[in-house]
């Protein structure tokens, strides 16, 4: 299967340098996602806990907008700027994923993108 990049309606597109979602071999990736206030794309949780929330709740919409669900994630690859703020992570991680959870790594960075404190980069699979 080539390389797919769909067209998603009301998700705005990511910059010229990057797409959104890509399909290929039947598996779906995401760009990086972070934890966005809805409607207000550069304004980002003060608190840490609703800022990894927005982030899973922008993931399952991605992947609902491409006939997915959250049960078809298969990797996370998560970014903390704090390790410190591991366990909050985990917990919210174990509810977005209660029962057969996909793989996953956790790196500890100096920094993101936009002052973000938490990243995720998503793998899910047809």
């Amino acid at each position: 299967m080539p390389k797919l990049i769909p067209s998603i309606d009301g998700v705005q597109p990511g910059h010229e340098s990057y797409s959104q979602v890509v399909e290929a071999a039947g598996l779906v990736f995401l760009a990086g996602q972070v934890g966005s206030v809805a409607g207000r794309p550069e304004t980002y949780p003060a608190d840490f806990d609703a800022e990894v929330r927005a982030t899973f709740a922008t993931v399952e919409d991605l992947l609902d907008s491409v006939g997915l669900g959250l049960d078809s994630v298969v990797r996370c690859v998560m970014y903390l700027t704090d390790l410190g703020a591991f366990a909050v992570m985990d917990k919210i991680f174990r509810e977005v994923f209660p029962v057969d959870p996909p793989v996953r790594a956790t790196v500890g960075v100096a920094a993101l993108a936009r002052d973000c404190r938490f990243e995720v980069d998503v793998t899910a699979s047809r």
